[in-house]
């Protein structure tokens, strides 16, 4: 049923770049690990800044939580309207999700970030999720799942049990 409430859902990844991880193998080989170690840190904080960033940008863009008058410090707080989760993540476990984002914004052929098998983002400095306008979305932890919800999420994502086993094994609240 419609609502008649406006109400906005996005999708994002970004990346620092994969000179990140070129000058961290740099490091590396001269036998600085000290060096390598902080370059990937300020690569990931890159990448969360720009994660950050890009959800301000959509805020305004969807005219969301305008009437907000944030400082730096409430930003880093996350006082703002909306949420931003990342696959893989407490409230959104199944990393295999991240497919659809890659599908939909073609990340790979657009900024060069790639998935792994096992969906993690190469190059490492990198971050990508959803965005949540809603005022009342909340994070939340999604916790161990029972038989019947795996089942259910399998038959739902056309999967085999055996493949939604793999795939949600941390969050198992039984015996697979």
């Amino acid at each position: 049923l419609a609502s008649g409430k406006t109400d906005y859902l996005g999708a994002f990844a970004v990346c620092a770049g994969s000179g990140v991880e070129k000058l961290a193998l740099e490091f590396e080989q001269d036998n600085d690990d000290y060096s390598s170690i902080m370059v990937k840190a300020l690569g990931d904080r890159f990448a969360e800044a720009m994660a950050e960033l890009t959800h301000k940008k959509v805020r305004e863009w969807w005219k969301y939580g305008m009437s907000e008058n944030l400082s730096n410090q409430d930003l880093v707080a996350e006082k703002y309207q909306g949420i931003r989760p990342a696959c893989g993540y407490p409230s959104q476990p199944d990393h295999t999700e991240k497919d659809q984002i890659w599908d939909l914004l073609s990340v790979s052929k657009n900024i060069g970030l790639d998935l792994t098998e096992s969906r993690a983002m190469n190059p490492g400095c990198s971050v990508s999720g959803l965005y949540f306008s809603n005022s009342e979305a909340r994070y939340f932890n999604v916790g161990s799942l029972g038989r019947d919800q795996v089942e259910d999420y399998a038959l739902r994502k056309k999967w085999s049990i055996d493949k939604a086993l793999k795939w949600l094994s941390p969050n198992l609240g039984f015996d697979a």
